[in-house]
């Protein structure tokens, strides 16, 4: 049982790590970074590794930011054996759908919650 969580412990981690290498060494910006690891998570899924990936790490491969691009990818690819063309724009959005929901709906109450503290 230890196992299981030092494993997805690690490997959740070593996700992060390479995030913030690619902020501190490759100097890209934020958006850089999340767009380059969701689009690893998608292609991983896409050459179907992503899932043997979760098999192995857990949490430790579904919580970081790559699990976006493969929830993506494989609602795309699902719905397109099914429905066609028109099944890669809706399975997309069937699988993400509640965590792009939570990120609108938390995002607008933090918004009415706390003042922004930019430079005006």
């Amino acid at each position: 049982m230890l196992s299981i969580y030092l494993t997805a412990f690690i490997v959740g981690g070593l996700i992060c790590v390479i995030g913030q290498l690619l902020f501190d060494v490759a100097k890209l910006t934020p958006a850089h970074t999340l767009c380059l690891l969701v689009v690893v998570g998608s292609i991983m899924d896409g050459f179907g590794l992503y899932e043997p990936f979760i098999d192995f790490a857990g949490a430790g491969a579904t919580i970081p930011i790559t699990s976006f691009g493969n929830a993506l990818t494989h609602g795309a690819m699902a719905e397109a054996e099914k429905h066609g063309l028109i099944g890669v724009v809706t399975g997309m959005f069937e699988v993400t759908s509640s965590g792009i929901s939570s990120a609108i709906i938390f995002g607008f109450i933090a918004a009415i919650l706390f003042k922004p503290k930019g430079n005006i």
